[in-house]
């Protein structure tokens, strides 16, 4: 098994480096398309995983404070940080846009 990956990965491999110069030709036609589509997905899968955590962090929070009112305080701060993960990934968009 570990050697057919292993292939896989080398022929993967030799084919970016076979396509390397014709890439490099039309790299500058389309490095504003990339751009968009690697700001796109570094804001998007960090929203979707701010999501994940605001639900467990949130769900697990109200948990907490119905049996116990005075955790109300300590479990909000676990919300925002949670939150603060959208933030980073569109902090990355932006940084990778406007480089």
């Amino acid at each position: 098994m570990k050697k057919k990956i292993l292939s896989f990965i080398t022929l993967l491999g030799m084919g970016a480096a076979m396509f390397a110069e014709d890439a490099a030709a039309a790299s500058a036609a389309s490095s504003g398309a990339i751009k968009y589509l690697a700001a796109a997905i570094a804001v998007g899968l960090a929203c979707i995983a701010g999501g994940m955590a605001v639900g467990k962090i949130g769900a697990a929070a109200m948990g907490a404070m119905s049996e116990n009112p005075e955790l109300s305080g300590k479990a909000l701060p676990f919300v925002g940080l949670a939150e603060g993960i959208c933030l980073w990934g569109m902090l990355v968009g932006v940084l990778i846009l406007f480089k």
